[in-house]
């Protein structure tokens, strides 16, 4: 295993963890947890999907089993910044970074991981899809969701209960 093949992405995995659960200690395990997996399976990854595109699905399922094993919490923004986006913020006006994060927690989680993949990691639609193991026309549906569920927000008009996500139960047509 080539260490900083890995190394090089675990920026990218904390951004992304960090967005995607509100919280720098939980993002840390997430990204530790992803890490620790990345290595136990590393035999088990071949040349063929790009190195960045595994270890954000190895984290993307690993969010996707927390969040199912967890019992139901209130996500809390932790007030700790980390550095790399201490300096982006001070561009910034605070409250507007403070609404951001609030909005994007409110987004249902299919719809966060969506939109924080494209817009922030920089992937392409067919990459999401990959990573979230759906199809691409599910990708482009929970990012117009996001997105148009993020303008809402930020634009005060959100209400107080998140948008549903699309994750509905199968139903079977009988004939």
């Amino acid at each position: 295993m080539n260490r900083d093949r890995i190394v090089a992405h675990i920026p990218g995995l904390r951004r992304y963890a960090r967005m995607l659960t509100g919280d720098a200690h939980r993002a840390d395990d997430l990204v530790q947890e992803t890490l620790a997996r990345a290595c136990a399976k590393w035999a088990l990854w071949k040349p063929g999907p790009k190195l960045r595109e595994w270890l954000f699905t190895l984290m993307h399922n690993e969010h996707v089993n927390d969040v199912k094993s967890a019992p139901p919490a209130t996500r809390s923004l932790d007030s700790q910044d980390d550095e790399a986006n201490h300096d982006a913020r001070q561009e910034i006006d605070p409250g507007i970074v403070l609404d951001l994060e609030r909005a994007l927690l409110r987004l249902p989680d299919d719809q966060r991981e969506i939109l924080l993949m494209i817009a922030v990691e920089d992937f392409s639609y067919a990459e999401a899809a990959r990573v979230a193991g759906v199809p691409i026309g599910t990708v482009m549906s929970r990012l117009s969701r996001a997105r148009r569920r993020l303008r809402a927000l930020m634009d005060g008009a959100g209400g107080e209960q998140p948008e549903q996500s699309d994750q509905r139960p199968h139903l079977k047509v009988m004939k």
